[in-house]
């Protein structure tokens, strides 16, 4: 029997996990002052910039001397710049736990080629043995598993006295996680993630250990004029100075500013940690009181709550082959799409299938309470749509 549809939608039902919702109250009027048809290398240009650059050490809590950079290409760019930079000094061990990491691992095997790799893996859903990481070594992983919802639980398991350096993937991390920046060399994340904010741009942290990598390591290979982070073997400061490699989008900057002023307005770095993690509470319970989903992580110490995935456990649909249940989690987020409910909540497509719904900063709590009625509608009406194919 259909279940009645619930009677209040989502105020804002945009659940992407990239871009990602925008913060409340936002409205393109945000963007008036943005300096449109002017140089980015204009003083007012660079003056915005530079306070992009300045709100994300406040708002972040980013040590004094540690470098921050606006780079080409979102946080994909970023990390890229990294590795190729900086990688090949010494051995790595490569961390992966789903699709984003995996990608990582690729490109350090297949196109670095660099030959003492070591790759700790875990299934989705899980973490890699952390023990496992020597620290002697450099280390590249992902703070947040955007696409599994698993994140390390901190920065605990990361040797203080290590010889190598960290290379931390942080996008659905930054601004709802804890970063341990004593931790951690290199960080990267882009806007459109726990900001709300656009896509193309990532941000480069560097810290004093990963600046004397880049002046003392020359690696064997060319580096694309984007990659390039020294000159004469000292580091571009410029780039860390509002002088960007390439053209920025002076929207997307000024976009990213009013994203960062209304998060410093909410009470800072601690108030954007607890917003997400007030969200996360609100599925939580949902799950916990809802026989037919399941987190996909399996560790409650290591759940995400920014990119909150679910797997479909109920025995009609995990009798299905994996076609099958794939098929059926589409059916329901597209019931959800089409009646606007919510936009956006299907798995990653490299991910097991099932339910992915952004619970970061952005997001405001009264939202996730009203579709998780919706997700038990759309859920129960595809189940019945499923037994009456099958009769």
């Amino acid at each position: 029997m259909p279940l009645t549809a619930p009677a209040v939608k989502p105020a804002n039902p945009n659940f992407s996990s990239g871009p990602c919702a925008k913060r409340p109250g936002w409205t393109v009027e945000a963007l008036a002052n943005a300096l449109v048809g002017r140089s980015h290398r204009s003083k007012p240009g660079k003056a915005r910039i530079q306070r992009a650059i300045d709100l994300t050490r406040e708002l972040l809590e980013v040590p004094a001397d540690y470098r921050i950079g606006i780079v080409p290409a979102s946080d994909t760019g970023a990390v890229e710049m990294a590795m190729w930079s900086m990688l090949g000094a010494r051995g790595v061990d490569m961390l992966a736990w789903e699709s984003f990491g995996e990608g990582w691992v690729t490109d350090v095997s297949k196109q670095l080629k660099l030959e003492d790799v070591r790759i700790i893996k875990a299934p989705y859903g899980e973490l890699p043995d952390l023990g496992q990481v020597d620290f002697a070594r450099d280390v590249v992983f992902t703070w947040n598993g955007t696409t599994s919802g698993v994140r390390v639980p901190d920065g605990d398991w990361i040797a203080a006295d290590r010889e190598g350096l960290t290379i931390c993937d942080a996008t659905s991390a930054a601004f709802a996680q804890k970063l341990d920046f004593a931790k951690l060399d290199v960080v990267t994340f882009s806007w459109q993630k726990a900001l709300g904010g656009e896509g193309a741009h990532g941000v480069l942290i560097l810290s004093p250990r990963a600046v004397e990598r880049l002046e003392s390591f020359k690696p064997e290979r060319p580096l694309p004029k984007i990659f390039r982070l020294t000159k004469n073997g000292k580091l571009i400061g410029e780039i860390f100075e509002a002088a960007t490699i390439n053209t920025p989008s002076m929207l997307c900057i000024e976009d990213a500013i009013d994203a960062m002023e209304w998060g410093l307005a909410q009470g800072g770095l601690k108030a954007m940690q607890a917003r997400a993690d007030a969200n996360y509470t609100v599925l939580a319970d949902w799950v916990a009181k809802t026989p037919w989903v399941e987190f996909l992580a399996k560790d409650e110490a290591t759940r995400s709550n920014t990119s909150v995935c679910f797997s479909i456990v109920d025995p009609a649909v995990t009798a299905l082959d994996d076609a099958g249940q794939a098929a059926f989690a589409k059916a329901l987020v597209a019931r959800l799409d089409k009646i606007g409910a919510a936009y956006d909540i299907g798995a990653y497509k490299d991910a097991p299938s099932g339910l992915r719904i952004w619970a970061g900063s952005t997001i405001n709590a009264e939202n996730l309470r009203a579709l998780t009625p919706w997700l038990d509608w759309a859920f129960a009406e595809e189940l019945n749509a499923l037994k009456a194919a099958a009769a």
